[in-house]
């Protein structure tokens, strides 16, 4: 598996591939923001509008790459506040139904906290929906549980569902973005 940052060029260039990703992650049953079964002509225009945050550095997005296919991806979104710019969000983790239990969701993750690190960010945050197998990668990886959330958001089911909030702290460097 390869981990590659993308510049807003690239994300273009895999916006086809990237869509796939999440229509198979939506209708995997993961709470990533969309109902299922999810357009594909929808998630293609979701990841078009990245590649202007890309572009901005108000996001930075990885994919794994295997076998000529993107079978993940992950994003650090920056917030644009002189008062936060110690912090990111740790954004749409997705990872193929056919490469799950191979570690790629733990090499997104760790690609994503060292350049955060190495950028000078030293608190990441992020939502997940409660009870997820993300959950337990979260944890694992050293992440603290916050709280829940109740009914925050529905599943691609359209069931509402709880959110639980996470934390990591990097370091105490200053952010060099």
């Amino acid at each position: 598996m390869i981990v590659t940052r993308l510049d807003a060029d690239q994300v273009q260039l895999y916006v086809e591939e990237l869509a796939d990703l999440m229509a198979d992650t939506v209708d995997g049953g993961a709470s990533i923001g969309f109902l299922a079964p999810l357009d594909r002509a929808t998630a293609v225009a979701w990841w078009k509008e990245r590649a202007a945050a890309v572009a901005s550095g108000q996001l930075a997005v990885w994919i794994a790459r295997a076998d000529d296919r993107t079978l993940g991806t992950v994003s650090l979104a920056f917030p644009d506040k002189p008062n936060s710019c110690h912090r990111a969000e740790l954004v749409k983790l997705m990872v193929h139904r056919d490469a799950r239990g191979r570690g790629l969701g733990r090499g997104l993750l760790t690609a994503a906290e060292q350049a955060a690190a190495d950028a000078g960010i030293t608190l990441l945050h992020l939502d997940t929906e409660t009870d997820s197998p993300a959950e337990r990668l979260y944890t694992s990886a050293g992440w603290t549980r916050v709280g829940v959330i109740p009914d925050y958001a529905a599943d691609p089911g359209g069931v509402l569902r709880g959110t639980t909030l996470y934390y990591k702290e990097l370091g105490t460097t200053a952010p060099t973005r």
